[in-house]
Formats: structure tokens, C-alpha cells, sequence
């Protein structure tokens, strides 16, 4: 099976791999969304299947609830499990840091409250979304329906002030219609090119009326697990401060594969 997927696949599903080996006997964890996240679902019902391992899964969108659910794993909601041993998510981009921009897939509000109440959060990247600044990827801003022009405005006055290399600011869409998240709320796009201070944009941000929150993880990520196409691994430990490298065999039974939804 490894021989039909694409290089960056292959990337995604080596990262989740490994990721999956983290989770343990018990545990309740929070799962991402987006496509590599759901290659970390499949994996995590393989282990179910292979090896009878038991765990509570806490999802960070609809999407994600349906594909685990489908797969048998069991969930709850974040309010019947309190607090999270771990949680497992993707990333648009990462630095040195560890710091990211997330939300690509929509689903940033819950992902950020998923992964700030667990004790551990891994990242799982393919290697194209390491960068040296943040920024090159749309930065997604979560505003609620009511005055969002206004609340646009208002972002783009800040900008002028920030360490920013571009400032255009768009609604993002869903064919016709605004896109609508899991909350009901709107997504603004800023198109920021490099962002100098993320830690400064984050606070500033979240001071606008009508925004709920940002796309930037600030100090919220522990591990990210970084995949090649060739199956090779680096695990880089921001409080160890340390990188591993591993090389992953790539399964090849077509059960973890099939109907995959991104």
C-alpha cells in the first residue's frame, strides 16, 4: 500500500505513526483535526485492533468525531473529561520554538481549548511546515458573524502597528457563502507573509471586539514530530530541548487506509 501514496502522505502518516505510540493504556486524548490528524485517527484504531489498546478520545471538530466514532473509537465530550493526558494535532507551520499557526482546517477555537487542557501536546507535521518565522501561511482569525466587517477594520488599523510583512485581510468562504465554523462563527484570513513578534500579534489580536480567538499556539506545544517521504522521523522535545531521528516501516495493510477522510 505505502507504494500508492504521495511523498507528503507518506510524510503525514509516518508522524502519525509515531505519534500514536505515545498514547498509552487509559489515557484521554485530544484529537486534532485536518488531514494529518486523521491519519493519526486510523492509526490509533489499528493499535486498538492490533493490540487491544483502550483509550478516550476527545475531538476538536465534527469532522473529527465522525471519522473516530466511525472507527470505533470511543468519545467525550472535553466537559465530561475535564483534562487530557495528552493531545495529538497538526500544524500549518512550526518554528524553532515550537510555536505554530493552526486553524487551515477551521477548526482553530476548539483545537486551542482541546490542547491547552492537557498536559502534553505532540504536533505532526510532514517537513514542508518547519519555517524560520511564522507567517507564510494565512494566519486564521476566528470573529463571530456580527460586525465582522467592523472587527476586520479593526484588525487591519493594528496591523499598521505590528511587525508584520503584509496586512491584506480576507473572510475565508465556503464556494458562495462565508465559511462557518463548528461555533457558528466566521474565519479572517490575515495574509501576513512573516510575523516578527507572534507572541505580541497573539495578545493584540485577542483584544479586538468581535474576535474569539487566533490561529497562533504560543508556548502550548511540547513535541513535533516531523515526517519525511522516505520514512524517516525527527522528534523535536522543546523542553528536553533535544531532536531524535527514527527511521518508520510503513504498514501495508489496506484496512488502515481505506476511505480515509481528510
Amino acid at each position: 500500500m505505502s507504494g500508492e501514496l504521495s511523498p507528503i502522505d507518506k510524510a503525514k502518516f509516518v508522524a502519525a505513526r509515531k505519534a500514536a505510540s505515545f498514547v498509552e493504556e487509559g489515557m484521554t486524548v485530544g484529537l486534532g483535526t485536518g488531514s494529518t490528524a486523521a491519519w493519526l485517527v486510523r492509526c490509533l484504531a489499528d493499535r486498538m485492533t492490533t493490540t487491544g489498546l483502550k483509550f478516550r478520545g476527545v475531538p476538536t471538530s465534527t469532522r473529527t468525531a465522525a471519522l473516530a466514532s466511525d472507527l470505533g473509537i470511543e468519545i467525550v465530550s472535553l466537559d465530561e473529561a475535564r483534562w487530557l493526558d495528552l493531545t495529538i494535532d497538526g500544524a500549518d507551520e512550526f518554528d524553532k520554538d515550537l510555536n505554530l499557526i493552526k486553524g487551515g482546517g477551521g477548526a482553530l477555537l476548539q483545537e486551542k481549548i482541546v490542547a491547552t487542557a492537557s498536559d502534553q501536546m505532540i504536533v505532526i507535521a510532514d517537513a514542508g511546515k518547519k519555517v524560520d518565522n511564522l507567517g507564510a501561511f494565512p494566519l486564521p482569525v476566528e470573529v463571530i458573524p456580527f460586525g465582522w466587517q467592523t472587527s476586520k477594520a479593526l484588525m487591519e488599523e493594528l496591523l499598521v502597528s505590528m511587525d508584520v510583512l503584509g496586512r491584506k485581510t480576507t473572510l475565508r468562504m465556503n464556494g458562495d457563502a462565508p465559511y462557518v465554523t463548528d461555533e457558528g462563527n466566521h474565519i479572517l484570513d490575515l495574509h501576513l507573509n512573516r510575523i516578527g513578534n507572534a507572541r505580541q500579534l497573539a495578545l493584540a489580536l485577542n483584544q479586538v471586539p468581535g474576535v474569539v480567538e487566533n490561529g497562533l499556539f504560543i508556548d502550548i506545544c511540547d513535541v513535533v514530530i516531523m515526517g519525511f517521504g522516505d520514512g524517516k522521523i525527527e522528534v523535536h522535545d522543546i523542553n528536553q530541548g533535544t531532536v531524535g531521528q527514527e527511521q518508520i516501516d510503513f504498514l501495508e495493510s489496506d484496512n488502515l487506509f481505506t476511505d480515509l477522510a481528510d
